[in-house]
């Protein structure tokens, strides 16, 4: 059984998705890839199905009925890991805005004890963007700055959606009590992962804006972050 399993929700990726299979799974072997598909109208599903004969094994399948959000299919995909005894989870978009390459230095940075989580990380020494508007610069970086006031946590980067977990960590967590769904969800996370006592390392990685496709980012997505991290405050997580 392989140690990572890396994954990716989906919805209406059919640009993306065999390219960026191709790119994790060709790594190496100890890789495997569960992608998470909300039911997506362009055939994403079907595509990853076509390409699981060539990945036996290694390439799997969650298909939901519709899009469900950001965060529930994290939470598919925490649950699917924890049955079948991985030890290590990443989450990944399957836009390419996270290097394939950079999952190895997420997996060497979470290994050491008493850290829970590895973050690829835009707003430390090394790291960066390709292609953002200045708005979205502003909007990500406020939402991390306004975090780290709110949560009291250094995390730099706390919006960041390339991660990887510990197994331990996620088998702690009571995943029933993660409430937000979109962009919030990152945080949530992070904060959980901080309030049950693990450190939280950062990775730098340089952010590329996606090429083919449509971003899923929308006003509503960046309201539940602002009015969610002062819910997040107030509840316990220990």
């Amino acid at each position: 059984m392989s140690k990572v399993l890396i994954i990716i929700p989906t919805y209406n990726e059919i640009e993306n998705i065999t390219a960026i299979i191709d790119a994790v799974l060709q790594i190496t072997d100890q890789y495997h890839v569960l992608i998470v598909d909300d039911g997506s109208p362009d055939g994403t599903g079907d595509q990853v199905k076509k390409l699981m004969s060539k990945y036996q094994g290694r390439l799997h399948l969650i298909e939901r009925s519709g899009k469900l959000g950001l965060g529930t299919a994290y939470i598919a995909g925490f649950r699917w890991a924890l049955d079948r005894d991985y030890e290590y989870v990443t989450e990944m978009d399957a836009d390419f805005s996270h290097n394939p390459k950079k999952i190895s230095e997420l997996l060497q940075a979470v290994k050491p004890s008493g850290i829970g989580m590895s973050v690829g990380s835009r707003y430390v020494k090394g790291g960066g963007f390709v292609n953002w508007s200045k708005y979205r610069l502003f909007l990500s970086y406020g939402a991390s700055i306004y975090t780290r006031l709110i949560t009291g946590m250094s995390v730099r980067d706390a919006t960041a959606g390339f991660v990887m977990y510990k197994r331990e960590v996620l088998e702690k967590m009571n995943l029933d009590k993660v409430e937000f769904i979109g962009y919030a969800f990152q945080i949530e996370m992070k904060y959980y992962c901080h309030c049950l006592g693990y450190k939280i390392v950062e990775v730098p990685i340089t952010f590329v804006d996606r090429e083919l496709g449509t971003s899923k980012m929308n006003s509503s997505i960046i309201k539940e972050a602002v009015l969610g991290v002062i819910k997040m405050r107030m509840r316990d997580y220990s």
